[in-house]
């Protein structure tokens, strides 16, 4: 099976070659010249070989397109010699209308060349803000192992409205997984200026509780510029209302001990503890970001266990939403009770692979997710043994 797969896949790659795609629909004039030659002179396929620089429109470049030109006509002619047209009134008129679709195939496939060059060259801007908002994230932060995964719904932008980060200052993991209202190129400048915020709130190790509050000022300091850039005429931001939003979940993660949580009207996160799937629920629901005044500002800060060899995963409503065929929303607490024994890594590509394949092209909304294991105390144990040694060994060297 897997050789099959491997040279359907060898085939696909080569039917995607330029020169390939060009070679094939070169042949399909001779070919119709051929049943040309074996068939009589009342069945004509000369007036189909017209099919070859218009197909080679939609794949080939214009260099491509003209080969296949090149090939086309000379058939053409022939096959009129073979049928006995060369003489008639009709052959200019089949020449000159070959000839125009030539050229309007070699300007369609400039077009064409122009604007895939383009979309390269803008998702490759993407790709290149995506990895400088939403730094990769490391695989061990102290005691704790972590993975994420990000898809936005705009493939063609490669970014969307969610995000997260990671940040580690004295004997303190913070992780941060957020949601902000909308979604595609329009939402970067939220996700910039709550990433920023969380950043350097961490650098100066503020306390959990002012962290949640400097990320409400900066994002209404945002909304603020960007209103005041859209009425002036300089900017995009008319969209953000006293309405936007931004929902996140705030962890707290100490060496050891229970986590803190400030859950900010996202989805709760899920802790996957000896094959069991528990929500963290908040005790008290908290309004996203920038509707604050909701509950007039209280924030509130739950405490969870988190044990060793217990993994947390957090995600954004774009996995929850999911829907497959028949309506029904993905099921992720249930399914996630297959994979609680997995790596962090290994868990997030197994639910998101589950995810595609349970939603299909029903996948609209941007899908991000973060998972934090909390290493065994005896693998802990062995790693700070092994390290005294391998230090001790290097010193008596």
């Amino acid at each position: 099976m897997r050789d099959i797969r491997g040279g359907l896949s060898r085939a696909g790659e080569m039917c995607r070659r330029p020169q390939v795609l060009v070679a094939a629909l070169s042949l399909l004039p001779v070919l119709l010249l051929m049943g040309d030659l074996v068939t009589p002179p009342v069945v004509r396929f000369g007036p189909m070989m017209v099919a070859a620089p218009a197909l080679a429109a939609i794949f080939c470049t214009p260099a491509g397109v003209l080969q296949v030109t090149a090939v086309t006509l000379p058939c053409v002619v022939a096959a009129s010699a073979r049928n006995g047209q060369i003489g008639t009134a009709n052959f200019p008129v089949q020449l000159v209308t070959i000839g125009l679709i030539s050229a309007a195939a070699v300007a369609a496939s400039a077009v064409r060349v122009r604007r895939e060059r383009e979309l390269a060259k803008s998702r490759w801007v993407a790709e290149v803000t995506q990895r400088v908002l939403l730094h990769p994230l490391p695989r061990r932060v102290g005691p704790f192992e972590v993975a994420s995964l990000y898809q936005a719904a705009d493939e063609e932008s490669a970014i969307g409205g969610d995000f997260y980060a990671v940040a580690h200052h004295g004997q303190r993991t913070r992780v941060l997984l957020g949601d902000v209202q909308g979604k595609g190129l329009a939402s970067l400048e939220m996700v910039s200026c709550v990433l920023n915020s969380f950043r350097q709130s961490a650098r100066h190790g503020s306390p959990l509780p002012d962290v949640v509050r400097e990320l409400g000022e900066a994002f209404h300091e945002e909304i603020q510029d960007l209103r005041a850039a859209a009425e002036s005429g300089s900017g995009s931001g008319s969209q953000y209302g006293e309405e936007s939003f931004v929902t996140a979940v705030v962890l707290e993660l100490a060496e050891d001990g229970p986590l803190r949580l400030a859950n900010l009207g996202h989805p709760a996160p899920l802790l996957l503890q000896d094959g069991t799937v528990t929500p963290l629920e908040p005790t008290v629901p908290v309004p996203p970001l920038g509707l604050e005044e909701l509950n007039g500002g209280e924030l509130i800060v739950d405490r969870a266990d988190f044990p060793p060899g217990s993994t947390l995963l957090l995600y954004t409503d774009g996995v929850t939403e999911a829907r497959d065929a028949s309506g029904t929303f993905y099921p992720l607490a249930e399914r996630l009770r297959r994979w609680a024994g997995l790596p962090p890594e290994q868990l997030v590509k197994a639910v998101h692979r589950d995810l595609r394949q349970y939603a299909g092209s029903r996948l609209t909304d941007d899908v991000a997710m973060v998972a934090v294991r909390r290493t065994p105390a005896a693998v802990r144990a062995s790693g700070v043994h092994r390290g005294e040694l391998t230090e001790a060994r290097r010193r008596a060297a």
